[in-house]
């Protein structure tokens, strides 16, 4: 179990919000602790995502906050600096996991077919995103996938 598996299943979902600068990622951090669902997936497709990253990191510890659409070993190095609890990303790479492992930080990679599950357990992994999940037959396929 990674170190942040705890905190997402304690809190049942982890929402991936967009966010840049950082007055937003602030803002919406507070947003999401008033909720009571206080952890943030802050996805790197929208400039000034890692601003909004850091800050939360910095000025809320207690909202773990991981990046999102993390697709490049430059973005892992950029989401580690930057104070990333966990890294998503929508497939997997794996120079991509090779440094996230390199810079101690769990990732929860993108699958899609049993060929891509497969690879990641070779990997090690075993906390993986069924993505996108809507155009593979959603829950059905997720059961597909997860039966064998």
């Amino acid at each position: 179990m990674t170190p942040i598996e705890p905190e997402v299943a304690r809190m049942g979902i982890v929402p991936v919000v967009v966010a840049s600068g950082a007055d937003e990622g602030i803002r919406i951090a507070d947003a999401l602790r008033a909720g009571g669902l206080p952890i943030a997936e802050i996805t790197f497709r929208v400039e000034g995502a890692h601003e909004a990253l850091r800050a939360i990191a910095r000025e809320r510890p207690d909202v773990p906050v991981g990046a999102g659409t993390v697709i490049s070993v430059d973005q892992v190095d950029l989401a580690a600096d930057c104070g990333a609890r966990f890294l998503v990303s929508p497939g997997t790479s794996e120079s991509v996991v090779d440094r996230a492992r390199v810079r101690g930080l769990p990732i929860v990679p993108g699958v899609a077919t049993a060929t891509e599950v497969m690879k990641a357990l070779d990997l090690g992994l075993t906390t993986l995103k069924f993505f996108p999940a809507a155009t593979l037959g959603g829950t059905a396929g997720l059961q597909s996938l997860a039966a064998p």
